[in-house]
């Protein structure tokens, strides 16, 4: 039975009780440093409450209310506390320190901090620190057309918004992998420590390089609940939450307490210890110039929930208690007891020591804060963009596949986009990481480890560095099975000034789908803040693509990545799918090149057919989507039918569709385009990159049918192209839900997507051919049969399907199947067939 009392360890209240002892402040440091606090907290408060009054010259009325209570209110007061303790560190020793906020709406205790050091001020003018000023730094907070409870954009110093939990450790990290004097201090609420990516980014020691790297300083803040339940780490025992943070390989010192003068001491001593032990760990490696992995100081501190708030209100708990989450008290508004009591909670912090009549924080708590760039809010890093550096790229022509045999050619457009890959990381050794989750050999991407190894801090077994090995304590390519850890560490990378890619396997990409969605909505905000700076973009590789995964069966098929970015801001999204190795080596240098974009590049790991030599892949990538001539045979005549794709594989089996067309519907006119850029077949008024409607009548005709072949699922397409010029003549074929240990033509098979499929669908859809085509027809309804029972017979596909080429001249018996197999009777051709 557990016991009804808890443990001393696990209560918020008391006297202070922590790891490290000592007093290194004296009375009047104590005294100045918790006037300073009682001043941030007034501001919280007010943040949530006022529109006006706000330094309460007269008596509180409703009036001087916000019509709505918006906001949280329950970690403010931890966070206020950690940052003014680092502040006096921040002076004492010079250093380079960068706030992460993770608990949830947190936004009033950073706000605040960074009104009082003045830089709220300096970036917004009218926000100044005087009564007015204040005045509209209340109202503008979860008011329509002012700020959010995230530290949001807006919010000088902030990179991460904390809205999302579970990814302030990883960002933090991404911030000091090469940055090695600065320091992340970094809040994680004990509500945000019980999510997966949270959990596995304590991890992330095991990859920071002490000779090359900052420092994380992560302050686990045990405030006890949630919104309405307790929280984990708040609720076990002191030593088992120690062994916890032990096995994740740091050490935890704990502050505990309610009692703010002992509390200032205590977290002052833990915070030096802490800070101390960083710069030794750091000179240490150095000086020795031999990188190591030791346990890096981490901070446990235990305050009440909404601490400083009235203990009960009406008989109720309120701090210390899940109902201190949000606006602490809610019904101020129509019950005028609780008014006064929030006017008299309001004084209790006395604002009058604190301001001058005029609203200006006294010059003695001025004196306090850092000044210039060492005060945490005004950090460089915390606006990215300030310290972004173009990338050194090598010229990526000379990487050019070649000589290319159009739709014969067959290379491995990866292994040979790995070469570049290899150079970037080369020519950009402080400012550019390749992320990945155990993938990047798979991927077919080894070629850089020439360049930059695996990071690896862990321990080593000798045939980690035989046989192969990539393991080294200087790596550029950071690899852990999370991709929510990958993201984290590339979204904290690239947002604090440099560059990366992350590659990754397709169908697991919607790991990170929410992720992805929080980095694109804090790009668009940036776009409306004019003070911050562009960041490098974030790029991600899709590989081992839904086409391509017919080994791995059902699980492993899912393209849908793309609808999850295509519903994202059209400023920030960029969506490619080259259809070889060398419009891929374009695709990939433009991505390099550009900033404040999410950039998703699809393209199979695997050899395939190769189609443009480099001009003319240039060209095509340039334009985005264009017709291919040397596959058309329309030239100067309408077309009949448009046959189009989007994508490696579908563009592949479109072509091999175009071919046995052409083969046997000689007459037949056929015009075939390739898309590139996903995004030029939306209209431009929903899409920078969207072509006009005059180009799409250009290209695809307004009466003509158009069969395409994509990539990802058909009705994305059609939601595209919704309202285009003769848009009843598009029919999309795709990924349609349909999978399982299929051969890769069996995939196609299943979802429409092959070439016997795509021919039939053209005849169907050609009226001009009327019946003339019957024959046609059923000798591809029979091939396709044909094609599935073989692959079920022997396990793989015929090999005039694995081996087609665009050279390839097809026999009307089989297309190019021997005559014996091409006579086949109907019985053989459906038995066992998957249709």
């Amino acid at each position: 039975m557990p016991s009804e009392l808890p443990d001393q360890s696990i209560s918020a209240y008391g006297a202070a009780r922590s790891t490290v002892k000592g007093q290194p402040l004296d009375y009047e440091e104590v005294q100045k440093m918790d006037s300073y606090f009682r001043a941030s907290m007034y501001l919280c408060l007010g943040m949530l409450y006022l529109r006006d009054n706000v330094l309460l010259k007269r008596p509180l009325k409703v009036e001087h209310l916000k019509a709505r209570l918006l906001g949280h209110w329950g970690s403010d007061a931890g966070q206020s506390f950690t940052w003014i303790h680092m502040n006096r560190l921040i002076k004492k020793y010079d250093l380079d320190v960068l706030f992460i906020s993770g608990p949830g709406h947190g936004a009033p205790g950073i706000l605040s901090q960074s009104y009082l050091e003045g830089v709220y001020s300096e970036v917004y003018p009218d926000k100044s620190q005087d009564e007015r000023g204040m005045q509209k730094f209340f109202k503008q907070f979860s008011f329509p057309g002012g700020v959010g409870s995230h530290a949001t954009p807006e919010t000088p110093g902030s990179l991460h918004e904390g809205g999302e939990l579970g990814y302030s450790i990883s960002h933090a990290f991404g911030t000091v992998f090469d940055h090695p004097n600065l320091i992340t201090l970094t809040m994680v609420g004990d509500g945000e420590a019980e999510t997966g990516p949270l959990a596995t980014s304590w991890h992330s020691t095991k990859y920071l390089n002490p000779c090359t790297d900052g420092a994380v300083l992560p302050v686990l803040h045990l405030n006890g609940y949630k919104i309405n339940n307790p929280t984990l780490l708040a609720r076990i025992s002191h030593d088992e939450l120690s062994s916890l943070m032990c096995g994740y390989g740091w050490t935890p010192y704990f502050v505990e307490g309610s009692d703010r003068e002992t509390m200032h001491q205590a977290m002052a001593a833990t915070l030096e210890h802490c800070i101390l032990e960083i710069r030794n760990i750091q000179a240490q490696a150095r000086e020795s110039k031999k990188p190591f992995r030791p346990r890096w100081p981490m901070i446990i501190l235990r305050s009440p929930k909404g601490w400083t708030a009235p203990r009960e209100v009406d008989g109720k708990l309120l701090e210390g208690f899940w109902r201190a989450h949000q606006i602490p008290i809610t019904d101020v508004l129509t019950n005028p007891a609780h008014l006064q009591l929030l006017e008299s909670w309001m004084k209790s912090y006395k604002p009058n020591e604190l301001f001058t009549p005029d609203g200006h924080l006294i010059p003695e708590l001025q004196a306090l804060a850092p000044t210039g760039n060492f005060r945490m809010s005004a950090n460089p890093v915390g606006n990215g963009g300030l310290l972004r550096r173009p990338l050194d790229l090598p010229d990526f022509r000379t990487y050019a596949l070649a000589p290319i045999d159009p739709g014969v050619t067959i290379r491995g457009s990866m292994v040979n986009m790995s070469h570049y890959l290899r150079d970037v990381i080369a020519s950009n050794p402080t400012n550019f990481r390749v992320f990945g989750p155990d993938e990047t050999e798979s991927n077919k991407l080894s070629e850089i480890y020439k360049a930059g190894k695996k990071v690896w801090l862990a321990d080593y077994f000798p045939e980690d560095s035989t046989n192969g090995g990539n393991l080294s304590p200087s790596g550029r390519v950071m690899e852990i099975l999370s991709e929510h850890t990958c993201e984290g560490w590339l979204e904290g990378y690239v947002l604090s000034g440099r560059h990366g890619l992350l590659n990754s396997y397709e169908p697991f990409i919607h790991i990170i789908d929410s992720m992805v969605n929080q980095h694109c909505k804090w790009l668009e905000k940036c776009l409306e803040v004019e003070w911050r700076a562009k960041v490098a973009s974030l790029n991600i590789l899709l590989t081992a693509t839904v086409w391509r995964q017919d080994h791995n069966g059902f699980t492993h098929q899912d393209p849908g990545f793309l609808d999850v970015v295509a519903n994202k801001s059209p400023e920030v999204v960029r969506i490619y799918l080259p259809p070889d190795g060398n419009c891929l080596l374009s695709v990939m240098n433009h991505c390099l090149h550009s900033s404040n974009y999410v950039n998703v590049i699809v393209a199979d790991k695997q050899d395939h057919l190769q189609y443009m030599d480099m001009p003319t892949a240039i060209a095509h990538c340039t334009k985005g989507l264009g017709i291919w001539d040397w596959a058309s045979n329309d030239q100067g005549h309408e077309p009949d039918i448009i046959i189009a794709a989007c994508g490696d594989v579908p563009t592949h089996e479109a072509l091999a569709a175009t071919s046995i067309l052409r083969h046997h519907l000689p007459n037949l006119k056929i015009r075939f385009v390739n898309v590139v850029d996903l995004f030029k077949l939306i209209s431009p008024s929903l899409h920078p990159h969207g072509i006009s409607d005059q180009q799409w009548k250009a290209i695809f005709t307004t009466n003509r049918p158009i069969i395409f072949n994509f990539h990802s699922y058909p009705w994305l397409i059609h939601r595209m192209t919704y309202k285009r010029p003769g848009q009843q003549n598009l029919h999309v074929r795709g990924y349609r839900e349909k999978g399982n240990i299929d051969t890769p033509f069996e995939l196609a098979v299943r979802n429409r997507t092959d070439r016997y499929s795509l021919a039939v669908d053209a005849i169907d859809y050609v009226e001009e051919l009327g019946n003339t085509a019957a024959g046609v027809r059923e000798r591809l309804v029979n091939m396709r049969l044909l094609a599935v029972q073989k692959a079920y017979d022997d396990g793989v596909d015929p090999e005039y399907i694995r081996d087609w080429t665009w050279g390839y001249s097809p026999n009307m018996k089989g297309e190019g199947v021997p005559d014996e197999l091409g006579m086949l009777g109907e019985e053989d051709l459906v038995k066992r067939s998957c249709l």
